[in-house]
């Protein structure tokens, strides 16, 4: 198959980034020939795969990324115009001088309505925050429900997703497949780490006075919840002597988040920035236990990631978080209730959850949420749909 993959995203610093990365290398090796379409500040260059770029300065998100805080719902009618043209354009000309037989687009936005003009069947896998955005810039709806509604299939992340898009899209079950996400096998595993020497390069002032560390992973925006783990932790710090908390990702929020952590008066949180997959796999190892305490969570690709390097997860009984988190491998806790978020992380450091629950965790996400069975089943559809045989 030829199959073109567009994104409105780089392919590193968003989990449609990292979906859209991973799919295209697992295609190439199964022998699928692909291009991808990604927007960016500037021309990916040395990649596994073709790539054309839309060169945008800082580009617009649903949310915020490392390279933009910028949103799509700050865009002037100018400014939005101009960004459907160029996806337009793109999309017609890789039509044009790749012919794929099958466009897989990435978030209901305007990469399905660019597709939608081509005449190639094309598919769209909605991660959440188009959600988001549907829901808050009402100038793209049209747009989103054109795209949604010609789609041959649309792909859903998680349950959550799942039901939100028949809400807000009005499409019948019959167009909708339920793919859990993946994590990269080939890189979050298990790995036998010296932790003072991966907090020597982070986080030296600390290597040696610690005891316990607790991990946060994502964006620094409202909805991840990073004020509610840093109000927890001025409750955890007291009763486990040696913790520290160690928060990586970029966001508009950062500096309100340091000075609220100044506030309480936390001697022992860092915020290390934007890692790359590697630095986080060393993170994910070494800790003790991870913290997704979002107030709205698509999916949690950060918690399978965690999972599968062994350590444990406290997560919020949020959007797609339930779907895979358990006592077997993790906690929930009330979304937004930082005290009992501060018990559950006590109870888990006291309990050794990282000794006695991380063998398990790391088999459970293998099992269920490898990227080798997402992109056996994407395949599958790929094929239903041009074969048009119903799956």
């Amino acid at each position: 198959m030829r199959v073109l993959l567009v994104n409105h995203f780089p392919l590193e610093g968003s989990g449609s980034g990292v979906y859209t990365k991973n799919l295209a290398k697992r295609l190439l090796e199964q022998g699928h020939q692909v291009k991808v379409i990604v927007v960016d500040d500037e021309v990916v260059m040395n990649s596994d795969f073709p790539v054309r770029t839309i060169l945008y300065y800082r580009f617009p998100c649903f949310t915020t990324h490392p390279k933009s805080n910028q949103t799509f719902y700050s865009l002037s009618q100018w400014e939005m115009n101009e960004y459907l043209r160029k996806f337009k354009n793109a999309v017609k000309e890789e039509v044009t001088s790749f012919k794929p037989d099958l466009i897989h687009c990435q978030h209901l936005w305007v990469a399905p309505y660019s597709a939608s003009l081509t005449g190639v069947p094309y598919i769209i896998t909605a991660h959440g925050t188009d959600i988001k955005g549907f829901k808050s810039d009402k100038r793209f709806q049209n747009i989103a429900l054109e795209g949604a509604q010609n789609a041959k299939k649309v792909i859903t992340i998680s349950k959550q997703v799942h039901k939100d898009v028949k809400k807000y899209y009005d499409l019948p079950e019959e167009k909708l497949k339920l793919i859990l996400n993946g994590f990269d096998e080939g890189i979050f595993k298990p790995m036998d780490l010296n932790r003072n020497e991966v907090l020597k390069s982070l986080v030296p002032e600390k290597t040696n006075q610690v005891e316990y560390i607790v991990n946060f992973v994502g964006k620094l925006t409202e909805f991840k919840g990073v004020d509610l783990l840093i109000k927890a932790a001025k409750i955890y710090e007291k009763e486990i002597p040696g913790v520290i908390t160690l928060i990586s990702g970029h966001g508009h929020l950062k500096e309100e988040l340091v000075k609220l952590a100044e506030k309480l008066n936390i001697k022992s949180i860092f915020f290390l920035g934007n890692q790359t997959q590697e630095t986080l796999t060393r993170l994910y190892n070494i800790a003790d236990i991870s913290v997704v305490p979002s107030r709205m969570e698509p999916f949690g690709l950060v918690a399978i990631e965690s999972l599968a390097c062994g350590t444990p997860v406290i997560a919020s009984n949020a959007g797609g978080l339930p779907d895979f988190i358990n006592n077997r491998v993790g906690k929930l806790f009330k979304m937004g209730n930082d005290s009992e978020l501060a018990r559950e992380i006590i109870d888990s450091l006291q309990q050794d959850d990282k000794k006695t629950k991380g063998p398990y965790c790391a088999k459970y996400a293998l099992n269920n949420f490898s990227w080798d069975r997402v992109v056996q089943e994407l395949i599958t559809v790929y094929k239903s749909i041009l074969t048009k045989k119903e799956i």
